[in-house]
């Protein structure tokens, strides 16, 4: 298994439980479960393998990885009920996901050659779509939309982390090292210690001035 493959896997197994845990939250039921999870498993990775013109979308080439999304769906649909907080839950195995699927889409633009800006865009696409698709269509708040949050921060980051380390010669392996390191202590510091960006807050209108006669 190359190293790229195996962060596809990795990121759709994560990311799996999570869409499985939302439906748990929704109520739904096993098919509910299964549909949700391989939405969220391959939805990112799926558009970055689109818009790259690859040969393959990566989970046609490699169909055991939606065995894999299958399996992590019926693990949860049988014990989400086992979890004290779903909720804490899904923001952890999203962000540990999150710091997976960059790295994944950034190696993957990489690999094929693509201009710094495209690796980057690449890397936000493929950590963050599969769980805006998940949060929208179970009608939850998008994490990556969340006030104040920083996700998609966190992903353009590690995807520069990785673009700075190739600039200054380190391999490609250190790169996408570097990539997931950032993404997920961005991420984490976000959920653990509430690292946030500002947040636009409307003004009240100026009183209007009185009209001279």
């Amino acid at each position: 298994m190359t190293l790229l493959l195996g962060l596809d896997f990795a990121s759709v197994a994560v990311f799996a439980l999570t869409g499985a845990l939302v439906a748990s939250r929704s109520q739904l039921d096993l098919v509910g479960f299964i549909f949700i999870a391989c939405l969220t498993a391959v939805g990112g990775g799926t558009i970055r393998d689109v818009l790259l013109n690859r040969d393959v979308v990566f989970w046609i080439a490699d169909p055991s990885i939606l065995l894999a999304a299958v399996a992590a769906a019926v693990l949860v649909f049988f014990g989400a009920h086992l979890l004290e907080s779903r909720y804490r839950a899904i923001v952890w195995l999203d962000a540990f996901a999150l710091a997976i699927a960059v790295p994944a889409g950034v190696g993957v633009a990489m690999g094929l050659g693509h201009h710094w800006a495209i690796v980057m865009v690449m890397g936000v696409a493929t950590g963050c779509f599969g769980g805006l698709m998940r949060d929208v269509v179970c009608n939850e708040v998008p994490l990556v939309l969340k006030q104040g949050e920083i996700y998609a921060t966190a992903a353009f980051a590690g995807a520069g982390a990785a673009v700075l380390a190739v600039l200054l010669g380190y391999s490609s392996g250190y790169a996408l090292l570097a990539c997931a390191g950032v993404t997920f202590v961005l991420r984490a510091g976000s959920i653990a210690f509430g690292w946030g960006l500002p947040v636009y807050r409307t003004k009240p209108p100026r009183p209007e001035s009185p009209k001279q006669s």
